[in-house]
């Protein structure tokens, strides 16, 4: 214990030494510069103007942090425009006082170039400080305690807390696109060390593995695990006949649609109604503490901003610098990564220049570190439950392959940003149970363009006799990320985000061939979607067969194709493989066909033959088990969407304290079991309570969806 004491000290007293150097450097350029800012006599030598400086520069620092406050503090009724006036002004006088108790009084200025030298010091101070604190997560925790404490104190707003104090707290972390294998080698290889303790001789928490339905992906995956069903979700994009419109998983009026869809569906506003909060997530779990929640974003007003958002990080002037700094060298990381891939000739590779570092940089920084802040936040204000997800891996993994060194890095990222979150929840008002999972696993490989040369949208068209382009068009990838990316630059442009406007790539090309009778290609990672707009119903094989006799064959025996599935007239929905292998739906099991798929294949794909909105073609790329790859139809060489391999095997790592979340005979499968897993886990923590929306006498009344506290 005293040996931590005196390591936090002497990094204090470091941090402080450079502060004060840094500040006394930017005195001496700034009397080079400014003829009205002296520093010495005309006799003085450098060593004397040197230590003149010093003394001042020490001075200042020290009047900052004992008397700014109290001003401050003494100004708090001065109207807001006023007081940012009075500011420069004040700063100034408190360097000339600190110019004036330099020896001799040497140093001199006149009051307006005072109130510029104040105010550069001031900055590269500020900056300096919360630079050399970047990878101190003790200084970084210390603060945000500070600040939840002065929130505390006001009050903040908030209703009382659901369940006493001495009931446990949970937070789930969603580490996203993290696979079952990934995460085991991550701990072997001392890659993940605070995982590996909670893991190793004398174990804390338990590791279960959880299979993903057919759909692989975040908005299949966080809607079954945040609202109980995942119905109808085929895969992460998918075209809707009797809307004419395309479905985004990650576009923020998509979003709010298959939230509202499942509420309706379970009659239940969530996992989170119980004095819950939602970070960074696709949807809101029925919390009415939300930050970075896609569904709700698309909604207008003040009622609908949350108060641990961008605006609410960013306020805090050290949050700023720490977060940019991170940035900017995330940008740096990305582009050397990527220059070193390069010239490796690593294969497979897909491009990473244009925009991608800076959406990495906000990716694996700033939603990380706002999250991060917002779940710090909850577990200091008490919350019962917390849900947020940390995207970094899932988006890196897109770029550079789920094994890479990239990934790898950013794995370590996390675990000192779970070791950051431990040691808070040591601090809370009431003790945490801190459960880990993700949404799915990513499985690696050459993408099916990369391969093939052709996009699926191109061999779709070429069986359907169809002009295909002389060069192909590239898929983009639809990561999660991206829009996040894209929506906080247009919240902070004041600008919409409804979604519909912002669909961009495959998703906007084939919404706007919509109109015509070519049929729709989407592509969710290994998935791939075919529809035909012109016919209102799901189209049979029969049909498709009349209008494009080569189609299905041209697909079902192309090598980068592992099987279809389309609706027969003849014997219900069939599955198709290749060499004219066929199989009806209610005979599909684990063989054959689906052999090489894994376990739970042939149900997975019976499941998602009942829903609503299915395609009339499904298409699941070929995946090789000794490889362990797949073709992604998207630009993505680890990608997630469909059946085959490591993408379907997602993780829950759990408390020993907490029961098992299956018999040790039994699997854990799918989003919707998850689910009712974590709803078990959080009520028997809270005890018999009340959910808000509902009495004693009245029994259970479903809840309308949440408005976040303004």
């Amino acid at each position: 214990m005293f040996k931590g004491r005196w390591r936090t000290a002497g990094r204090a007293l470091v941090r402080v030494a450079v502060v004060w150097g840094v500040s006394t450097l930017t005195m001496l350029v700034l009397a080079g510069i400014l003829p009205d800012f002296q520093l010495q006599g005309a006799d003085d030598s450098l060593t004397r103007t040197a230590l003149t400086a010093a003394w001042g520069a020490g001075a200042f620092g020290l009047l900052s942090a004992l008397v700014w406050p109290l001003l401050v503090r003494a100004l708090l009724l001065v109207p807001a425009l006023v007081l940012g006036l009075l500011v420069f002004f004040l700063n100034g006088s408190l360097l000339l006082v600190a110019l004036k108790v330099t020896p001799d009084g040497r140093g001199t200025a006149n009051p307006e170039t005072a109130i510029v030298v104040a105010a550069v010091m001031s900055a590269v101070a500020s900056a300096t400080s919360t630079a050399l604190a970047v990878r101190d997560d003790d200084a970084y925790r210390r603060r945000l305690s500070r600040l939840a404490g002065r929130r505390r104190r006001r009050g903040d707003g908030d209703r009382a807390r659901i369940g006493s104090p001495a009931s446990p707290g949970t937070l789930f972390l969603q580490l996203d696109g993290v696979g079952h294998q990934v995460l085991l080698d991550a701990v072997a290889a001392g890659h993940m060390p605070t995982l590996a303790g909670w893991l190793g001789e004398r174990p804390t928490h338990r590791l279960t593995p959880w299979r993903t339905d057919w759909s692989s992906q975040t908005g299949a995956s966080q809607l079954g695990i945040l609202h109980g069903t995942n119905h109808d979700v085929p895969a992460f994009r998918w075209y809707e006949k009797e809307s004419g419109r395309i479905m985004v998983s990650n576009r923020p009026a998509s979003a709010a649609e298959l939230q509202r869809r499942a509420v309706e569906h379970t009659r239940d506003a969530g996992l989170l109604t119980l004095d819950g909060a939602s970070r960074g997530n696709l949807f809101s779990g029925g919390a009415d503490q939300l930050a970075l929640v896609l569904s709700m974003a698309a909604r207008r007003g003040k009622a609908t901003r949350s108060r641990a958002g961008y605006f609410a990080y960013f306020t805090d002037p050290a949050n700023a610098v720490r977060t940019a700094v991170s940035f900017v060298a995330e940008v740096g990381r990305e582009i050397g990564q990527s220059t070193r891939a390069r010239v490796r000739g690593d294969r497979p590779r897909v491009s990473r220049g244009g925009l991608y570092p800076f959406i990495r940089a906000f990716a694996t920084v700033v939603e990380r570190d706002v999250v991060v802040a917002a779940v710090i936040g909850d577990m200091l204000a008490g919350r019962a439950a917390v849900y947020a997800d940390l995207v970094a891996y899932d988006e890196v993994a897109h770029h550079s392959g789920p094994h890479s060194r990239d990934a790898i890095r950013v794995l370590q990222r996390l675990d000192r940003s779970i070791a950051l979150l431990a040691k808070v929840a040591e601090h809370a008002p009431r003790s945490y149970r801190l459960v880990l999972l993700s949404d799915h696993g990513q499985s690696p490989g050459e993408t099916f363009l990369g391969v093939y040369g052709l996009t699926l949208r191109d061999l779709v068209r070429a069986g359907c006799g169809l002009p295909v382009p002389r060069r192909a068009v590239r898929t983009k990838s639809g990561a999660e990320a991206r829009q996040a990316a894209r929506d906080a630059v247009r919240i902070a442009l004041h600008r919409p985000v409804d979604g519909d406007e912002s669909d961009d790539g495959e998703a906007g090309e084939e919404k706007r061939s919509a109109r015509g009778h070519d049929p729709i290609v989407l592509a969710s990672g290994n998935l791939g979607l075919i529809s035909f707009p012109d016919v209102p119903q799901r189209m049979s094989r029969e049909q498709i067969d009349e209008r494009h006799p080569a189609l299905l064959r041209t697909l079902a025996n192309h090598p980068g194709i592992g099987f279809l599935l389309v609706r027969s007239e003849a014997d219900g929905s069939v599955v198709l493989g290749p060499a004219g292998a066929e199989i009806p739906v209610a005979k599909l099991d684990d063989t054959g066909i689906l052999a090489t798929m894994g376990p739970g294949a042939a149900e997975a794909v019976r499941r998602t033959d009942t829903f609503p909105h299915v395609a009339d073609i499904m298409v699941n790329s070929m995946y090789d088990p000794a490889t362990g790859r797949v073709h992604a139809f998207e630009e993505q060489i680890g990608s997630h969407g469909g059946l085959g391999g490591e993408q379907s095997n997602a993780f829950l790592l759990s408390p020993l304290t907490l029961p098992p979340p299956v018999p040790v005979d039994a699997e854990l499968v799918g989003a919707e079991q998850v689910h009712a897993v974590l709803k078990r886990w959080l009520y028997d923590g809270l005890g018999p309570q009340v959910p808000l929306g509902q009495t004693p006498e009245s029994g259970p009344v479903t809840r309308e969806e949440p408005e976040p506290s303004p």
